[in-house]
């Protein structure tokens, strides 16, 4: 099961982290080299939402930007890549969007998004042989998110609260009341066998951990989460914020390769799957069948809830199951804060109630970079989920 970070952890970690920042960037660790630029270090963990960061690498996209950098580095767990980022062991990676939210605002680390690693990607699984097809049937049920500060737990509780049901977080030997639903942390590589040997009822989470439930476990996907909030945001590209400041054309470099991947991604999704397959690159240890499916698996006529499985309510939403697009539309970030205030997460959160979703959207958010990259290779309207005539700006949409 993933490590919670208490407050005591994460202060000393940061603590150090800071203190050995300037140092690391001097003396340390091949971050600097000869002429004076950093060396990329990326780390991610083993999800299809790493993609784009996966993909700059195995295309020479990076390499092509005259960045100096070895194969990705892969983790487990998000506390271990999280912890790392901190320590200077990675200096770009993706992360769950409410993560660099708890960073900054909870724990004063200066941590910078610089766009959307990805939208969509990610559902509510379930025991295939379960009668759980929506929310209302999650009552009583033990259900496991990859991170408390995750867009899937935010979406996970907006459900459970639209449908009477109350979120707790507690041992699962304490007996749940009618109306409850258990919460609690699983690393996402663990979560299909957990659901597999009974030990939960059902899990959100990225893909390819749903597809693996599909194909390996006999799970079922309950509902599609960009097909409750229409291409959400999910995992955002991070870095430091001095790096940005002391190196911004390294930054500009990183963008432009990253953006160059999530535009090739959607215009060759099956090559995709198998570059990042045990099969082909082994960036992810997952057969390319799977990805291919985690990739492309989205007809109505097998998810939709006419005829299908349910997962799919809104066909006409024209969408895949994965989206990669980089603008960071601040209506999004603004709609998250929002939520985040009435998400339950276990320590002290209180800091999320006093946030200004304006103020987060301002401060986190760093997106010349990623306006310099979508330029370059077409525009916004190469990748645009926005309004026609104002393609920067949309409206959110919300449909549990």
């Amino acid at each position: 099961m993933t490590k919670i970070w208490t407050r005591r952890d994460f202060i000393r970690q940061a603590s150090v982290a800071a203190a050995c920042t300037t140092w690391s960037l001097v003396r340390g660790g091949g971050l600097i080299h000869a002429g004076g630029e950093p060396e990329l270090k990326v780390g991610y963990l083993p999800i299809i939402d790493s993609a784009p960061l996966l993909i700059a690498h195995a295309l020479g996209f990076f390499q092509e930007e005259g960045l100096r950098l070895k194969k990705p580095v892969r983790v487990r767990h998000w506390s271990t890549l999280m912890e790392s980022f901190l320590s200077g062991k990675f200096n770009l990676t993706h992360m769950l969007f409410p993560m660099p939210i708890w960073m900054r605002f909870k724990h004063r680390v200066p941590v910078k998004v610089l766009g959307w690693n990805h939208t969509n990607g990610s559902a509510i699984t379930v025991r295939g042989d379960s009668s759980i097809h929506c929310f209302a049937d999650l009552k009583g049920c033990h259900i496991a998110v990859p991170s408390w500060y995750s867009v899937h737990n935010v979406i996970l509780q907006m459900g459970l609260r639209e449908f009477g049901l109350t979120p707790v977080i507690q041992p699962q030997s304490v007996p749940l009341a009618p109306n409850e639903v258990n919460l609690f942390v699983l690393s996402p590589s663990e979560m299909p066998a957990a659901l597999a040997g009974r030990k939960i009822d059902g899990y959100i989470v990225a893909e390819p951990m749903n597809a693996i439930g599909e194909m390996k476990v006999g799970a079922r996907i309950m509902r599609f989460t960009g097909d409750i909030w229409k291409n959400h945001p999910c995992c955002v590209v991070v870095m430091r914020e001095a790096l940005i400041h002391q190196h911004p054309v390294f930054t500009q470099k990183v963008m432009n390769a990253i953006v160059r991947a999530q535009l090739w991604i959607t215009e060759n999704r099956h090559e995709t799957a198998r570059i990042l397959s045990r099969q082909g690159g082994n960036y992810l240890p997952v057969d390319a069948s799977i990805l291919i499916k985690a990739f492309t698996a989205y007809d109505p006529a097998v998810y939709g809830d006419m005829g299908g499985t349910g997962a799919l309510h809104h066909p006409e939403w024209q969408m895949e199951r994965i989206g990669f697009q980089p603008w960071p539309y601040p209506s999004a970030t603004r709609m998250l804060v929002e939520a985040l205030s009435h998400t339950r997460v276990e320590g002290d959160a209180d800091f999320l109630k006093t946030l200004s979703a304006d103020g987060v959207a301002t401060d986190l958010i760093d997106d010349r970079f990623v306006t310099r990259a979508m330029e370059a290779v077409g525009g916004v309207s190469k990748f645009s989920y926005g309004e026609i005539d104002s393609p920067f700006h949309r409206e959110e949409i919300l449909s549990l």
